[in-house]
């Protein structure tokens, strides 16, 4: 990368998932897992569409090497399963602040910890190795279900950005903004790790 700030390869590791850096090779397995058109019914981009796919991950692989991104498969720990993905991007190592997006896991994986913990490790790496002040979340301001996962690691809301982008079909998008500053993270870090406690004695039980 161009962009010292984030070393490549970077890889993360947790108890149930691992992240792993996007690569070619593994843009057709990931394909896979978004030829799902369920995961899309909320959102304002559909990955199930080979011609949007492709150009996205392709152009986010070009941002990686440009230090503007990082994208990362989110990988099951022990078999390598490709199970969804997510990326750091506009990447701001002057003003220490990152954003945390295009996230989507496997509709069989909904409920199951798996964002979670994929947020811990993505927001562990920015706090306690780069030191960002600032981790920022996006999220379409009638997508529900997005919302709620970022309240329930933590997030902050902060408004709504009122007709911010225009989505592929030509309408119009509001955007609802989260974030979690430094100061936060500890409060933050402790509740995701009781969340993951309890749900791992659920799955004990």
């Amino acid at each position: 990368m161009a962009d010292p700030w984030l070393q490549h390869p970077l890889i993360l590791k947790g108890r149930r998932i691992e992240l792993l850096p996007l690569d070619e090779e593994s843009l057709g397995p990931l394909f896979a897992v978004a030829n799902d058109p369920d995961i899309w019914r909320l959102t304002s981009v559909d990955y199930s569409d080979p011609a949007v796919f492709y150009p996205n991950f392709r152009a986010a692989l070009g941002e990686r090497a440009t230090g503007k991104a990082y994208p990362f498969l989110i990988c099951l720990a022990g078999n390598g399963r490709i199970v969804g993905t997510t990326r750091l991007l506009d990447i701001d190592p002057h003003n220490k602040k990152i954003e945390i997006g295009v996230t989507w896991i496997a509709r069989e994986f909904w409920g199951r910890h798996v964002n979670q913990e994929c947020k811990q490790l993505l927001l562990q790496h920015c706090f306690e190795q780069l030191g960002v002040n600032r981790v920022q979340f996006r999220a379409k301001a009638d997508n529900a279900r997005s919302r709620r996962a970022l309240e329930k690691i933590g997030a902050t809301f902060e408004g709504i950005l009122r007709k911010d982008k225009i989505e592929p079909n030509g309408n119009p998008r509001d955007t609802a903004f989260y974030s979690i500053l430094r100061d936060e993270w500890p409060h933050v870090k402790v509740e995701l790790i009781k969340q993951l406690a309890r749900a791992d004695e659920t799955a004990s039980d």
